[in-house]
């Protein structure tokens, strides 16, 4: 497969993950994603998910959506949401919340090895 097309694939499927997560944040996973915000944020959980859900579509449509000269800045912004949110998956497993089928230490340890792969991921596909 040309490296273009990879990059494209690439591209749109972060988008629409994004995007999928936002709606999930705002409507059917609500307390799944409560479970991952830490004690120490400031605002209500229900609040910090639904504008995280607010704030994963709109990058999700920026991805997609954004002029070629403008892909790369997406990409970072997108590498600096999931470093942002990075705290809320050690938060789910230093306090065992269970979400997401995240339902032993093993499980929720290995989700931490994640989120370093989608900010590679934002990264590759917008560079």
């Amino acid at each position: 497969m040309e490296t273009n097309t990879f990059k494209t694939i690439a591209k749109y499927g972060l988008g629409a993950m994004l995007i999928s997560a936002g709606i999930g944040h705002l409507t059917f996973a609500r307390k799944e994603f409560q479970a991952q915000v830490p004690e120490w944020v400031p605002l209500e959980k229900d609040d910090t998910v639904v504008y995280s859900g607010i704030v994963e579509i709109a990058m999700g449509t920026a991805i997609i959506a954004a002029p070629k000269k403008y892909e790369s800045l997406v990409g970072r912004l997108a590498a600096g949401l999931f470093t942002a949110v990075f705290p809320g998956n050690i938060a789910q497993y230093k306090n065992r919340k269970d979400s997401f089928g995240l339902n032993t230490d093993n499980k929720r340890f290995a989700r931490l090895f994640m989120q370093p792969l989608l900010l590679l991921w934002a990264i590759k596909a917008t560079d």
